[in-house]
């Protein structure tokens, strides 16, 4: 028997000391991507690299029984205030090592070596994953079409996320 595709709660978080909400495209980007794949999104929220700030959000969402995921844009890298990892890695029940490694080794037939700038990282916390993407609206297409998209969906065998996410979480439709 066919498992039926189950939309998921989506939360996006953009970090950024320079963006305002009209000029997030990698932001834009993700909710058209997450939309188009037939989940919904459940907040969005824009705020300066800052740890505490960024830590202040996402545990409110983490905390909220009706978000499942959280994506995260900007703050990866190595320079100015970039400090996601820092700031969410303390939040993490569990990492998921396996999803900046991918994420590397698909980014890399796309920019070659400079991946290797690129600190993303992703966890689950109180059974909602939070991916960390980088700010760039390329790497966000990247993340999403070679990794989420098919994590995110009931449908993708031989395992995905969502029966992780859904145990003991509400779901919405």
């Amino acid at each position: 028997m066919a498992q039926d595709f189950i939309p998921l709660q989506i939360a996006v978080l953009t970090l950024s000391d320079t963006r305002t909400l009209a000029e997030d495209k990698s932001g834009d980007t993700l909710i058209k991507l997450l939309q188009e794949a037939g989940h919904q999104l459940a907040e969005r929220q824009l705020i300066p690299d800052d740890v505490y700030q960024m830590r202040a959000v996402v545990s409110q969402w983490i905390a909220d029984p009706a978000i499942q995921v959280i994506l995260t844009t900007g703050g990866t890298g190595f320079t100015g205030r970039d400090s996601t990892p820092e700031a969410l890695r303390p939040l993490f029940d569990t990492e998921i090592e396996g999803f900046g490694e991918l994420f590397r080794q698909v980014s890399y037939d796309e920019i070659g070596s400079s991946t290797i700038q690129s600190r993303c990282l992703a966890g689950l916390a109180n059974r909602t994953a939070i991916f960390c993407l980088p700010g760039s609206t390329g790497a966000c297409k990247t993340g999403w079409n070679n990794i989420l998209q098919e994590q995110l969906d009931a449908r993708h065998k031989p395992c995905n996320f969502v029966g992780i996410l859904l145990h003991g979480k509400q779901l919405h439709s």
